[in-house]
């Protein structure tokens, strides 16, 4: 099982590393990261809310601590607090309001948030593994499509600030580093799932509707609202392909 999550892991580590390879060597194909952006918050929000926070209700359960809707609301809550005291004007896409970003400070600012955010997707795929192969691999698939619109997002700050495309691209290392020690810490303390699969859902919970819906909802028309609707139909299609793998 860990094998399969820290294979899995580095898939989605890899994700971060390439979002930002598109920004410092294709621009090209960035205009294609809206949709993964919109497919994923939709994969992201149906898995959280019909998989990760049922899930850990069920552990809380078995271990009866009444915990686990506190631990969700922390998750949710801590990465609030990152993103509105340490990650001034943050959001998913290219970076353009370079005046937010000529701190250098402020941009590592950003890079320890995002490596915060990054290490609970890690915690999220091990928990997921911990509990069901179906469980791991929803997860893995709801984080792998928001992992790639991350790095290009951290690569674009750290342009935005001045900072070299080896450094914007190195950033994005970082955050595929976090990711693997989050699969690390539930895979080698596989006890603390029953803390880090609520703590991850509210972290998951709150990039999905706060993160990623809104730059859904900042684009004209219905398209992007109509992938949104596919990455939640996407979810529910595998979840039935999957009820006991």
């Amino acid at each position: 099982m860990l094998k399969l999550s820290l294979l899995l892991g580095t898939a989605a580590a890899l994700a971060d590393v390439a979002g930002a390879f598109v920004l410092v060597k294709a621009e090209g194909v960035q205009r294609y990261l809206r949709y993964f952006v919109a497919l994923g918050a939709g994969f992201l929000m149906a898995t959280s809310v019909l998989e990760m926070l049922p899930e850990s209700l069920k552990l809380d359960a078995q271990f009866g601590s009444g915990l686990a809707p506190v631990l969700v609301m922390l998750g949710y809550c801590a990465v609030h607090f990152l993103e509105h005291t340490i990650n001034a004007h943050f959001h998913f896409g290219k970076e353009t309001h370079h005046h937010e970003f000529l701190s250098t400070h402020t941009s590592y600012s950003v890079l320890g948030g995002l490596a915060v955010h990054a290490l609970f997707d890690g915690v999220a795929i091990g928990s997921g593994f911990a509990i069901s192969n179906a469980l791991g691999w929803l997860i893995f698939l709801a984080i792998f499509l928001h992992k790639a619109p991350e790095g290009f997002t951290m690569a674009s700050i750290m342009l935005a600030s001045g900072r070299s495309r080896r450094t914007a691209l190195f950033s994005a290392v970082a955050l595929a580093a976090a990711t693997l020690v989050g699969v690390l810490v539930i895979g080698l303390a596989p006890g603390m799932v029953r803390y880090g699969l609520p703590v991850s859902a509210g972290v998951a919970l709150y990039v999905a509707a706060t993160d990623l819906v809104p730059e859904v909802n900042r684009e004209p028309g219905i398209r992007m609202a109509l992938v949104f609707f596919a990455g939640v139909a996407g979810f529910l299609l595998l979840r039935m392909m999957l009820p006991s793998v």
